[in-house]
């Protein structure tokens, strides 16, 4: 007991420095037409899911703050009924015994640092959510594709997969994975510069990576909620990933149908007490506008 109290004070503490100067004045949360909401209204709508995917931009630290807060609101008040999981785009499936150990306590964090692949922020912003996952003895999904072969696909294209030895495959999810809607390629195009209209047969290299990189993330979820019935998974990803509720949101009911998932859309804005239909309707099932000039994380 003394052992969880103290690990729970030392998160608490480094929790605090970390995002200790963020408040409620440097975001606002709106529904995806809009309407202001709460941070309230989130964990309750998160009740009625199976996934909840929350959508950063990678160096917002306000958003870092606002995935701790509901992640720890999610843990607190459903973890008693539901196996509740956290399932990160910053981790490669390649690692997830790597993970499976640290959280086991079979291995220092150190080694777990050395082993895993982290991102540059990962001490930062997402070491209090997978603390407060080990504390509670939760299931950290490492979820995304391994880079060297997401980078094989941008090279070589997506058959080059095909390549791959029966080990390696199994990092991936299955072959061949699922092109990219026209609506998600559209935007992807867009994204790079490029204006003109697409059609699945057209898909460059750099959108078939994006898709092996959204139908990996969406394999590992649907592969743990197959295997834990009733749970609920929180996950995080770059907010491109989610947009719309394209991406992996689309290849997560390719292989799991039946799955009720919510998206949460952060991005960081100059005048973020303003909605603006024209740019942020949709994004979300919640659409939160975070403060620009909060300092950005460190990658």
């Amino acid at each position: 007991m003394k052992k969880i109290l103290l690990l729970f004070i030392i998160i608490s503490a480094m929790t605090f420095t970390v995002f200790g100067q963020i408040s409620e004045a440097n975001y606002r949360i709106f529904d995806g037409k809009g309407n202001p909401t709460t941070f309230d209204e989130i964990i309750k709508a998160i009740e009625k899911t199976d996934v909840a995917f929350l959508g950063e931009m990678h160096d917002d630290a306000t958003a870092h703050f606002l995935q701790f807060q509901i992640f720890k609101a999610v843990v607190e008040k459903y973890k008693q009924e539901r196996k509740v999981a956290l399932s990160l785009e910053m981790f490669e499936r390649d690692v997830q015994i790597v993970v499976d150990e640290y959280l086991k306590n079979q291995i220092s964090e150190t080694h777990f640092l050395s082993s895993s692949r982290p991102w540059g922020n990962y001490k930062t912003d997402y070491r209090p959510l997978v603390e407060l996952a080990k504390e509670n003895n939760l299931p950290v999904i490492a979820a995304n594709a391994p880079r060297r072969y997401v980078n094989m696909v941008s090279r070589l294209g997506r058959d080059s997969l095909n390549n791959l030895s029966n080990d390696a495959k199994k990092w991936l999810a299955p072959l061949p994975f699922g092109f990219a809607s026209d609506a998600y390629a559209q935007k992807f195009n867009a994204l790079m510069g490029q204006t003109d209209s697409v059609t699945p047969q057209k898909h460059s290299p750099m959108l078939n990576a994006q898709s092996l990189w959204d139908a990996t993330m969406a394999y590992s979820i649907a592969v743990f909620l197959k295997a834990n019935k009733k749970s609920l998974v929180v996950h995080l990803n770059g907010s491109f990933h989610t947009e719309n509720r394209l991406g992996t949101a689309e290849h997560l009911l390719k292989y799991s149908p039946k799955t009720k998932f919510l998206v949460i859309t952060m991005r960081y804005e100059d005048e973020f007490t303003k909605f603006d239909k024209a740019k942020h309707e949709n994004l979300g099932d919640f659409v939160i506008l975070t403060d620009s000039k909060v300092p950005r994380s460190k990658r």
